[in-house]
């Protein structure tokens, strides 16, 4: 099902729809300020094993998620003086940090190194999702077979069909993937180059 949702002022109904697919084990397509993202409660266990089946990825690959602010996104990691300066100068913005996790982190979700990846997406309509839900979202980007990244509603329900339960439609977008920065360490590391002003980190 596709629900058509306004991307600056998405209407509560609409993600009250949304929250509660994700509250019943579902999983969503959504947009963010990069690409469109797959996303489930980031602790419904068996809603993230849909997502790695869907997407043929290996169980050992951690997923991102998407928090709604830096003093939520504190909540799942560990945050160093330098990591915060920075955050809080770039955040919401197209970046994903990875760093070490705490144990609100559920274990699915670990690397071996026990880092995750977080986003704080500069997008009314997950932010209004992440609010609602109350917790974090998974977000992993929505692509066709070859790896393309899939920019438009249509295309998405196409591919995917019944697999999705809900699609939220804020329009084509003009996917430029999120820029990663690895902070867990003790010098920033540019994972890669996307989206958003990296010269914090280089």
């Amino acid at each position: 099902m596709i629900l058509k949702i306004h991307p600056q002022h998405p209407k509560l109904r609409l993600i009250r729809q949304a929250v509660m697919v994700m509250e019943k084990g579902g999983i969503i397509v959504y947009p963010t300020d990069t690409i469109y993202g797959i996303g489930c409660d980031i602790y419904d266990k068996s809603a993230i094993q849909r997502i790695y089946r869907l997407k043929g990825l290996d169980k050992h690959k951690p997923l991102s998620f998407i928090c709604a602010d830096l003093s939520n996104l504190s909540e799942y990691a560990h945050v160093s003086n330098f990591a915060y300066k920075a955050m809080r100068h770039l955040l919401p913005g197209p970046y994903t940090f990875v760093l070490p996790a705490t144990k609100k982190v559920p274990r699915l979700m670990l690397a071996k190194r026990r880092t995750v990846g977080i986003r704080v997406p500069d997008n009314e309509i997950c932010l209004a999702l992440l609010r609602e839900l109350g917790r974090p979202i998974i977000s992993t980007s929505v692509t066709s077979g070859d790896d393309e990244i899939l920019n438009n509603p249509q295309q998405i329900e196409e591919k995917f069909g019944g697999a999705i339960d809900l699609i939220l439609d804020g329009g084509s977008l003009f996917p430029e993937p999120s820029s990663v920065i690895d902070l867990s360490g003790e010098e920033p590391v540019v994972l890669r180059e996307g989206k958003g002003d990296l010269s914090w980190f280089l």
